[in-house]
């Protein structure tokens, strides 16, 4: 990908371009009435020089004068005023029957007056436009004012020129000002842009650099920009927080991967290696009997570690919200201890049961959850004392309904509890008492209840060990 198509390079162009925008835009605006407010002002002015020009042209012909006088009397005023205004003006010679003005050249030329100009003077109006006048090699602003009478004659009427440069100046001076504050306010927006697209794409980097070093394997890498407190700094801590679990999933499956190989080497070691015995004639043909027994054993408890293992996929890959139905959870606690009397006999435990007589529904998997009860009180009935009593006990509590199991036997150590419910997990004294155990009951147990939302906590002390999971109750559901 093209450095210049990344999202930094996008913010920038986007904001630079929006902020060049509306700086033409205003520009645009304010030049345009800015210009027209000087030229409706330079006019105005114009205006009142020119209707000044008449009403001083009325008393210049004054009856005691000759013409020859009051001609020159006419243009000694003219000057003064084209001096005084820098404007050049235009009278009507009454007498000449041509235009007398400032610029001496002008006399004696057919000046060529704009139609809309006669037609404005005709009406008695004032004229304002833009002309040549068929003498000025540019166009210039003209005002011109109809003629004025004395009561014995008419002057008039009177036209008041002004040079572009003259009519520009103040434009041009506003012109430069406002160049110069585009020019500064863009140079900032440059700065500012570049800054915070900076800011705001150096965390994205920094998580594709990370993502990449995800897919090599590596699961370390972490992006380091924490403090903020926007929608970056949130995107931050998320990714952060992925990678964390990423890391721990990642070292979960090793586990996994390590405790399973473990587990499955155990009796395929011993079944090889009985089996190699026999076929090589090492194992007597008394004993072979024997060891076969021994192989048969191992295979059946790789094939329950296999079922186990599958179990367990199944029931990550399980939809319970969709299996969630109302069951009796006491008819199916009492199922699973009819199911196990025969185990719970051969080792001469007593029973103690606090089942309610009334059903007890709850919301749930009943297959599930009974598998639930099942794999804790064959977990109970395998650890527990000779000839030690059993509870399984049921209540509502708090919405929620409460099973119990506890046994009697040896006291777990606290810091082994939480280890309990992990996968392969077996501590010393439940491998020499259960070698048949695969590690995996008590996960699925967790497994389960985590489908369900649910929790469940394990205790031991002075040789009491009690489990006990919540299941939601589903007549609380339907109040709800």
């Amino acid at each position: 990908m093209s450095k210049f198509k990344g999202i930094y390079w996008r913010i920038f162009t986007v904001t630079v371009g929006m902020v060049a925008l509306t700086l033409v835009l205003l520009g645009a605006s304010f030049f345009s009435l800015t210009y027209s407010y000087i030229m409706t002002e330079k006019r105005s002015e114009l205006k009142d020089r020119a209707e000044i020009i008449a009403q001083m042209a009325l008393e210049a012909y004054g009856p005691a004068q000759s013409h020859l006088a009051q001609a020159e009397n006419l243009r000694s005023m003219l000057n003064v005023a084209e001096l005084m205004s820098g404007t050049d003006f235009l009278i009507w010679d009454p007498y000449k029957l041509e235009f007398m003005g400032t610029d001496t050249e002008m006399h004696n030329q057919e000046l060529k007056l704009p139609v809309a100009m006669w037609e404005k003077l005709s009406k008695g109006e004032v004229y304002m436009g833009v002309s040549t006048l068929g003498y000025y090699e540019k166009a210039r602003a003209i005002v011109a004012v109809p003629a004025r009478s004395n009561g014995l004659m008419e002057i008039g009427p009177v036209l008041a020129v002004a040079e572009p440069n003259a009519m520009t100046e103040m434009w041009r001076a506003f012109l430069g000002i406002f160049g110069m504050t585009a020019v500064t306010v863009l140079l900032i927006a440059f700065v500012a842009t570049a800054t915070t697209a900076m800011q705001q794409t150096k965390p994205i980097r920094d998580m594709a650099a990370a993502a990449r070093k995800f897919a090599e394997g590596n699961f370390d890498a972490r992006v380091m920009d924490a403090g903020r407190e926007d929608e970056i700094g949130e995107l931050t801590e998320s990714f952060n927080a992925m990678a964390d679990s990423l890391q721990k999933t990642e070292q979960q499956r090793r586990e996994f991967i390590a405790n399973i190989s473990h587990e499955l080497k155990t009796p395929m070691t011993t079944i090889a290696g009985y089996a190699d015995g026999i076929l090589d004639g090492v194992i007597s043909p008394e004993e072979q009997r024997q060891y076969l027994s021994i192989i048969s054993g191992e295979s059946r408890r790789l094939a329950r570690l296999v079922r186990r293992m599958l179990d367990v996929s199944q029931l990550q890959s399980l939809d319970l919200i969709k299996q969630k139905k109302p069951f009796d959870l006491s008819e199916s606690m009492r199922r699973v201890l009819v199911s196990m009397e025969k185990k719970i006999t051969s080792r001469g435990l007593d029973v103690d049961v606090e089942i309610p007589e009334d059903p007890v529904l709850v919301l749930g998997d009943n297959d599930l959850l009974t598998q639930v009860v099942y794999n804790l009180l064959e977990n109970a009935a395998k650890f527990a004392a000779q000839g030690s009593t059993l509870f399984l006990g049921l209540e509502k509590k708090g919405g929620k309904a409460v099973v119990t199991v506890r046994n009697t036997g040896q006291t777990i150590p606290p810091e082994e509890l939480p280890l309990l419910f992990e996968r392969f997990h077996k501590s010393d004294r439940s491998r020499s008492a259960d070698k048949d155990g695969v590690g995996l009951g008590l996960y699925i147990v967790r497994t389960i209840l985590e489908q369900h939302h649910e929790k469940i906590t394990a205790t031991s002390e002075d040789g009491v060990t009690t489990f006990a999971f919540t299941v939601q109750l589903a007549e609380e559901t339907g109040k709800a």
